[in-house]
């Protein structure tokens, strides 16, 4: 039996998860932001 396919599954959820917290992050980011820049605490 190849362990192949169990590999290549690992390798595709972390990647999938990697994936979402980049995305989670990003979109915390942005909205940070807009929410600073509504109170006029922009950072420079």
């Amino acid at each position: 039996m190849s362990h192949t396919p169990f590999i290549i599954g690992a390798y595709v959820v972390a990647l999938l998860g990697f994936g979402g917290l980049l995305v989670a992050s990003l979109l915390a980011r942005r909205r940070i932001k807009r929410e600073l820049g509504h109170r006029g605490l922009e950072r420079r």
